[in-house]
Order: C-alpha cells, then structure tokens, then sequence
C-alpha cells in the first residue's frame, strides 16, 4: 500500500479513530478506577484530600464518588454506552484535578501530571458535546449516532 492509499484509507475512517480514542479513555479511566478500588492508590488520594481540609465524611465522599465515576464511567465510555453522561460524571473529577490539585506542580513537571489530566478533561469535554461513534453500544441501541449540540440547532 502507497503512502497515499493509506492516507485516504485512514481519512475515510475518520470518525473510527475517534472511536478508538474514545475507547482507550474509557478504558484508562476504568483501570484508574480498578486501582482506586483495589485500594492500590488510595492512600495517596485520601491524604490529599484531609491536607486540603476535608473532614472524614467529605474525604470518603470525594474517594467513593471518584471510584464509582471511574470504574463505572470509564466502562461506559469504553463501551459507548450513555457517551455523554460518562463523559459529564468524569468531568468534576478532572476539573478538579487540573485547577485545584495539580495547578500548584505547573506545566512540564516531572510526572506530568497537570499536561495529562488537562487531555483527559479536554477528551472528555470532546466526547461530552459530540458524543459517540458507530462503534458505540449508543449506536446499536439507539440506532444513529446521538446527534451534537450543532446537530440539535444548526444555527449554532
């Protein structure tokens, strides 16, 4: 295959890229969620939260809604399943985590932490206004795909 029959291949499947995208996020949210369940970096997140303030209700709150938006979210955006609402349950977290918990680490820290929770928030605000692709269960179970707020009002 020539360099040009594979970048017409490749552009003629556009919206299937973003499907794969959507499907690696979802997927990179739902083990974020695994571990968070697994109590493997628990730790971490609890001891920030009680350094920031929060009493023990709040902090035991924040971590179950996490876990939940995590795993359950995550399964649902790697499924296509309910696309917008995944990607809505996410987006608190992840504002969250670029204005409040990594802002002070500044950008091109060393563990890069602020740089991939701003992707992570900006894929999800993507996923959350153009909802999802023909390899979604929304498709399947909806029929065509959920149509976008321009989609909604053309004269927007």
């Amino acid at each position: 295959m020539q360099k040009h029959d594979l970048a017409s291949w490749a552009q003629s499947r556009r919206d299937l890229w973003l499907d794969c995208v959507r499907i690696y996020l979802g997927l990179g949210l739902f083990a974020r969620g695994l571990l968070l369940i697994t109590n493997t970096s628990t730790g971490y997140f609890v001891d920030m939260l009680q350094r920031s303030g929060h009493n023990w209700l709040m902090t035991g709150a924040l971590l179950h809604y996490v876990m939940l938006a995590h795993f359950v979210g995550g399964a649902m955006l790697a499924l296509g399943f309910l696309t917008r609402l995944a990607a809505l349950v996410q987006i608190p977290i992840l504002a969250g985590a670029v204005f409040v918990v990594h802002r002070s680490d500044g950008l091109f820290a060393m563990g890069q932490s602020l740089e991939f929770s701003a992707l992570v928030l900006f894929l999800l605000i993507v996923f959350l206004l153009g909802g999802s692709g023909r390899l979604s269960l929304d498709n399947s179970v909806f029929g065509s795909r959920t149509a976008g707020p321009a989609e909604l009002n053309p004269q927007i």
